[in-house]
């Protein structure tokens, strides 16, 4: 299990890289490997602008459908359009070609809820 030193993390397995007021989102290489394979992405948000830990979209694995929680307020500006055709993107580089969303952050103090590299190690026990 992968865990990126230069990212903050949700305790719902999301991860998301700051440059600036911008955001890149994703699921943790933790969370991937419990969902299993991900057959689908869904998310029907772009353009909107959401509240903190509201749902933004899912994930469709063979097992199971899993919400997806915005870490931080913002507005969805881009998806990832390779997963519409490639959903197993996820799976075999999360942190990378397997990213979600990015998105414009509203209120930059709400970073300072999501968890460090370390803390997101000791929520998944790795």
């Amino acid at each position: 299990m992968e865990i990126k030193p230069n990212l903050k993390y949700t305790k719902d397995h999301e991860w998301i890289s700051i440059d600036g007021n911008n955001a890149t989102i994703g699921i943790t290489d933790y969370a991937q490997g419990e969902l299993g394979d991900i057959v689908y992405v869904e998310i029907e948000s772009i353009g909107d602008s959401l509240n903190k830990e509201e749902i933004f979209g899912s994930v469709e694995a063979v097992k199971t459908v899993s919400d997806l929680f915005i870490p931080v307020s913002g507005e969805i500006t881009e998806m990832n359009e390779n997963l519409e055709d490639n959903p197993e993107l996820i799976n075999d580089d999360p942190y990378g070609d397997g990213w979600i969303i990015k998105m414009k952050i509203n209120d930059s103090s709400e970073l300072n809820d999501l968890l460090s590299p370390e803390e997101y190690k000791d929520l998944v026990g790795g």
